[in-house]
């Protein structure tokens, strides 16, 4: 395989058309991804195909006008902001002479590089492992059983079977690593629910702002910038609300169209949490033209990750850049469901609290409405136990 160098990568990115309407928006996406991972963008080609060729995905006639493209810009990588299959990877490679990575690759990527705790790294790297597990080849032919020879003739295991069983261990290994990570923040958050505080985690899509509000609401000062999953590590907070005391907020990953499954695993335990939150601010970037397919892209990853059912507030971030003015929206049952906002210049964040302490206060009167009931039936048993003595002179 090709070795990754230390310095800027000059890449070619493949965008193909099989019948969606918003292909700008995905070329803009995938620029983006690849200048986040490091890579400096030389030429974007395009093309339309009924459906993917099996071979090497884009067709020989395609593939030919790529190779002319690596070679006068002299570009050492090739992305395709598709998934690839094993074999088009390696087809794909061999007809480019350089490294070719899909969309899948290219998010892991990006994910290693942004990857600060300890827990972080470790899902990250089972990602990679698990995709990774693949695309193992058989790069060690020398090594192979099936050649003999003298000097040659080992334990009766081939390179790709030794890779493969080394690569398991490890797969194994981090998965134990990140169930024990994955229980203590189950204690973690039984001890929040325990307090009765209103858990709020953010949500959306990657580089809507979450970040940025978090810091703006709770001034964590967490790491926030203008770049695809700037954070990946989960973050929490309390926050201080007049009238209704404490909350915990927690900021977390970005999601994107096409997640790849490897991070969904993954990020299981960093997920849970948002599924089991009490409320969701699902942020919008109010001023992307693609923003209501964000937000469906969105609603799909919550759904696949048990979340769908969990109440939002739509946060349309970035108001500054919209030109409308800070506004709330109220549903049917007087419930503030829309949020106008602006993150950096913090207009509309105190129309934001009031809707995040109007859920405080409602579920308070819900704890207190459930031990209430909860007292009620304790002293109905024992006033029935005590009939029952006084009855038959035994506890029934």
């Amino acid at each position: 395989m090709f070795e990754r160098p230390a310095a800027s990568e000059r890449a070619v990115i493949v965008q193909l058309d099989f019948g969606r309407e918003d292909l700008r928006e995905e070329v803009e996406e995938v620029r983006l991804l690849a200048e986040s991972a490091g890579a400096e963008v030389a030429e974007i080609v395009c093309g339309r195909r009924a459906s993917p060729d099996p071979a090497t995905f884009a067709g020989k006639g395609k593939v030919q006008e790529i190779a002319a493209m690596v070679a006068a810009a002299d570009a050492g990588l090739v992305i395709f902001n598709h998934e690839l299959s094993p074999a088009q990877q390696r087809n794909l490679e061999r007809e480019l002479k350089c490294r070719v990575v899909d969309r899948t690759a290219l998010i892991l990527d990006i994910f290693a590089l942004r990857a600060q705790s300890a827990e972080g790294k470790l899902q990250v790297e089972l990602a990679q492992l698990e995709h990774l597990a693949t695309r193992l080849v058989r790069g060690w032919t020398h090594l192979e059983r099936q050649k003999g020879g003298i000097g040659l003739r080992g334990p009766g295991e081939t390179q790709l079977e030794t890779d493969r069983r080394l690569l398991g261990n490890r797969v194994k290994l981090l998965k134990e690593r990140l169930v024990r990570l994955e229980r203590q923040r189950g204690v973690q958050r039984k001890a929040r629910a325990r307090g009765g505080l209103l858990n709020v985690s953010l949500v959306g899509y990657t580089n809507a702002g979450k970040s940025t509000l978090f810091n703006a609401l709770t001034h964590a000062g967490v790491y926030a910038a203008d770049q695809l999953f700037a954070t990946l590590d989960t973050t929490s907070r309390k926050l201080w609300l007049e009238g209704a005391g404490n909350i915990v907020v927690s900021d977390t990953v970005g999601f994107i169209r096409d997640l790849p499954h490897a991070l969904v695993a993954a990020f299981h335990a960093t997920l849970e949490a948002t599924a089991e939150a009490d409320l969701l601010l699902h942020v919008v970037d109010a001023a992307n033209p693609a923003r209501e397919e964000q937000m469906h892209e969105v609603d799909k990853v919550l759904a696949e990750i048990g979340a769908a059912e969990v109440p939002q507030i739509v946060v349309l971030n970035k108001q500054d850049l919209t030109g409308l003015p800070a506004a709330a929206e109220r549903d049917e049952y007087g419930r503030i469901r829309r949020v106008r906002v602006s993150a950096v210049t913090g207009e509309g964040l105190p129309l934001l609290r009031q809707a995040l302490a109007e859920h405080a206060a409602e579920k308070a009167q819900r704890i207190r409405l459930e031990r209430a009931q909860a007292a009620h039936s304790s002293v109905e048993d024992a006033s029935a136990i005590l009939e029952s003595v006084i009855d038959t002179g035994t506890p029934q």
